[in-house]
């Protein structure tokens, strides 16, 4: 089952092209992994793709109403400032927002869902806590948790894992690779090629709003292309405990 089909992609800010002709078809199961350096456009994509900014080209989930989008797809973006004083729990079923009606209560399958949430994220201890008295990467948990209760079949995570301390961190993409075993997908952004080639199924790689490799992490982060994208010496290789990536030094 296809949960994203990207055509010629493209998107045009100020009359400067930030993306072009990006084509990618996400199915079931997948961790997709979107690295890049700071300014590739990783971001814009993915915003685009969801119809946030104009793009031109075609997104399957661009032309869906906003409610069908909703239960398509969670978003997760950069910011994680929470506004409001609310305890966690709450704060968590407003992922559930799609599937409710207007004027309609939760019900139990909305309270399983945050319940599950909360429990992946390991967020018990913090229920019942106000949300904005929690540490930046607490914060960060519980938002991530919010975009779980939502329960869509694809995931999109604008580098979800930054602030993170390293447990959490593995943690996460751990949770993102439970979503997958259970048939749902995951775009994720990151800036760790190590975490990226250790957990994700396949690697997209944007550099200068283009996209120049798709594949498994071992096809996609070869010598070549992490020096010249990354500008970066790098040993890749596989083991059986899954792709070492071991940066060397900076090239030139």
């Amino acid at each position: 089952m296809t949960l994203l089909t990207l055509r010629e992609l493209g998107v045009t800010r100020r009359g400067r092209t930030v993306l072009q002709g990006i084509n990618l078809r996400v199915g079931t199961g997948e961790i997709v992994g979107l690295i890049g350096p700071n300014g590739a456009g990783k971001t814009t994509l993915m915003r685009a793709a969801l119809g946030l900014i104009p793009p031109t080209g075609h997104s399957s989930l661009a032309q869906l109403a906003p409610r069908a989008r909703g239960r398509a797809v969670a978003w997760l973006p950069q910011a994680r400032e929470i506004a409001w004083q609310v305890d966690v729990a709450t704060l968590i079923l407003l992922g559930r927002t799609p599937h409710l009606a207007t004027g309609q209560k939760p019900n139990a399958t909305d309270r399983a869902a945050v319940d599950r949430a909360i429990a992946r994220m390991d967020l018990s201890a913090f229920r019942d806590r106000t949300a904005t008295r929690l540490s930046g990467g607490e914060q960060a948990r519980v938002l991530i948790a919010r975009a779980l209760a939502q329960d869509a079949p694809l995931l999109m995570a604008d580098e979800p894992i930054a602030g993170l301390d390293l447990a959490h961190q593995i943690g996460t993409m751990k949770r993102f690779a439970d979503l997958a075993a259970e048939g749902r997908s995951v775009i994720v952004s990151l800036h760790d090629l190590g975490l990226a080639a250790r957990h994700c199924t396949r690697l997209v790689v944007i550099d200068k709003g283009r996209m120049v490799a798709d594949g498994t992490p071992l096809e996609t982060l070869t010598q070549t292309l992490v020096r010249d994208v990354f500008g970066v010496d790098a040993l890749v290789q596989a083991t059986p405990d899954g792709i070492l990536f071991q940066p060397r030094d900076i090239v030139g």
